[in-house]
């Protein structure tokens, strides 16, 4: 395993790679003149990124840590390798201001500001005066053997490298700064924190070394392509999307909207989600303030996702082992629908207003429902 931390200057990436080393037996690989061949060393510098990529591979089974790669270009070629985590450790500008000028004392956070846009954006400014500066250092690359710890217990790790010097490395065009890089995280650490033991707390609950983060779980797969299904949903009242599932092969994907051969829902084909549905012939009164989520179904044209899955699988290839995965808890109607094609387990991502309802008559008929929270 590889994880590959990105980030802005005194985010703490180099207090992230510590507590890997620290805490989890990682190993720091660092790019540049080799100075060191001991393979049981905590830190082994290596010539290039390829050099590392074919050092990694060979292996796999080993847990790395790394702060070189900076570029697009590399993580490109690292990141499609199955053993390589890209974790992004961010921090607010005031705190990474303050951070460094504990540790090098102050400068002044205009300046401060320009180069770090500099750095994640790629862009040059011309009135930035940096002569005076020229030893200025920054978080460039980082070394858990020579770290140097803040008075707060972060780990700063600064080199004596000019944060134009850093910038000129890291960053020359908008598309391969830091924003750039940021297309390629997995995940994003927020370092908020005033100390290490709460950095070190946070960082043990998002349990970087799960497996599961590299390969994800059935699980997490299946309700991630429930959320993909959803992004094709014309439903102006929510997307939602439905994977059916019989020995964890697909048999059936939908989404909801309107029916084929009529018109899209957000192109008006659905009065009820639109809210335009006409007056109540029995109140005299207009509807249309009154669609809100789970009324009015009746007069909703749209077919749900658990329908459309349901429609599309048919009842033939329905086992008694399916699964319905679906980004959103069924509401009643599929809910009945779903027990009757025989589903006996139904896995959901997010609650619904009919939540207890549908699980009262699921746990009636012997349909097991739970819910599953999908990693940020």
């Amino acid at each position: 395993m590889l994880i590959a931390l990105i980030g802005a200057a005194c985010a703490g990436k180099a207090s992230v790679a510590h507590y890997l080393v620290e805490q989890h037996g990682f190993q720091m690989l660092r790019i540049g003149a080799v100075n060191c061949t001991d393979r049981d060393a905590l830190e082994l510098t290596l010539e290039s990124s390829k050099h590392m990529l074919d050092y990694v591979t060979d292996h796999w089974e080993t847990r790395f840590v790394t702060l070189d790669l900076t570029s697009a270009l590399d993580l490109d070629a690292f990141i499609k390798r199955p053993f390589v985590l890209c974790v992004e450790v961010a921090a607010p500008v005031w705190m990474r201001w303050q951070r460094y000028s504990r540790k090098h004392g102050r400068i002044e956070l205009e300046q401060f500001v320009r180069l770090d846009d500099e750095l994640c954006y790629g862009t040059a400014d011309s009135d930035v005066n940096l002569e005076r500066d020229a030893c200025v250092p920054v978080l460039a690359r980082a070394s858990s053997s020579g770290s140097l710890i803040g008075t707060n217990g972060i780990v700063d790790n600064l080199s004596a490298v000019s944060l134009r010097d850093s910038c000129k490395r890291i960053s020359t065009s908008p598309t391969t700064g830091l924003t750039g890089l940021r297309r390629l995280t997995h995940l994003s650490i927020h370092n908020s924190f005033s100390d290490l033991s709460q950095l070190h707390v946070h960082l043990t609950h998002l349990n970087l070394t799960s497996t599961e983060r590299l390969r994800p779980c059935w699980d997490t797969y299946f309700l991630k392509l429930c959320n993909l299904a959803s992004l094709r949903s014309n439903c102006m009242k929510r997307r939602v999307g439905a994977v059916l599932v019989s020995s964890n092969r697909i048999l059936a994907t939908g989404y909801n909207g309107t029916p084929s051969g009529l018109r899209n829902c957000n192109q008006g084909g659905c009065a009820r989600c639109n809210n335009t549905l006409p007056t109540s012939t029995s109140t005299n009164t207009p509807r249309a303030g009154s669609s809100a989520c789970g009324q009015n179904l009746d007069e909703c044209l749209c077919l749900h996702a658990e329908e459309n899955a349901l429609l599309e699988a048919g009842r033939a290839k329905i086992s008694s082992n399916a699964t319905m995965y679906c980004n959103t808890c069924p509401c009643l109607r599929c809910a009945v629908k779903i027990i009757q094609t025989g589903i006996r387990h139904v896995v959901y991502q997010l609650e619904y207003s009919m939540d207890a309802r549908t699980k009262t008559i699921f746990q009636e008929a012997g349909v097991e429902i739970r819910q599953c929270h999908l990693d940020a």
